[in-house]
């Protein structure tokens, strides 16, 4: 029999296809829509592995990872996104996720992420530095995480106006 996984994703349609997935390879699959539902599930029958959306609806998925492991102890957290950001990244893995992948992810690419227990430093560095756009997205999702997700603090920081920060963080991370 394969692992247990709770899938921890606001997106209902996402998680119910990634549940089916893993199913289908011979694992066991639960669903959590949000935060609490997630920790209630952990406490009743902690899963072996955890994939955690980092964007859920009123909450940001780094601000579970600790209740989430204190929850499950033992239990390995990759975080999934589409939101991806160095700061967000460095801050997964410091509060104790195994692996941070940005969506689209394949199966085997997230499975692949709870089997790795070390970095590779043979990974391929970028050609060129990030675009003034991807910086700009970068600094934004740091300053969101220093007011813990908090937008109208978030904009006074940077001196936006609270509607301009809200349509830049609807957007998708800028590539490159």
């Amino acid at each position: 029999m394969g692992d247990d996984y709770l899938i921890v994703d606001d997106d209902q349609l996402f998680a119910e296809t990634l549940a089916r997935s893993l199913v289908r390879r011979g694992h066991t699959a639960r669903i959590a829509l949000d935060g609490p539902r997630a920790l209630a599930l952990c406490r009743q029958q902690p899963p072996r592995r955890i994939i955690l959306d980092l964007k859920l609806e009123h909450a940001s998925g780094l601000q579970l990872i600790g209740d989430l492991r204190q929850a499950a102890a033992g239990t390995r957290i990759v975080v999934l996104t589409g939101y991806s950001s160095i700061p967000t990244t460095v801050e997964a893995i410091k509060l104790g996720a195994v692996d941070y992948l940005c969506k689209p992810a394949s199966l085997s690419d997230i499975v692949g992420a709870f089997e790795r227990d070390q970095g590779n430093p043979a990974i391929d560095l970028p050609a060129s530095p990030h675009s003034v756009d991807r910086l700009e997205w970068e600094h934004i999702q740091r300053v969101l995480a220093e007011h813990d997700g908090n937008i109208s603090a978030t904009a006074r920081a940077l001196g936006m106006h609270r509607r301009t920060l809200q349509r830049k963080l609807q957007k998708r991370p800028v590539r490159g």
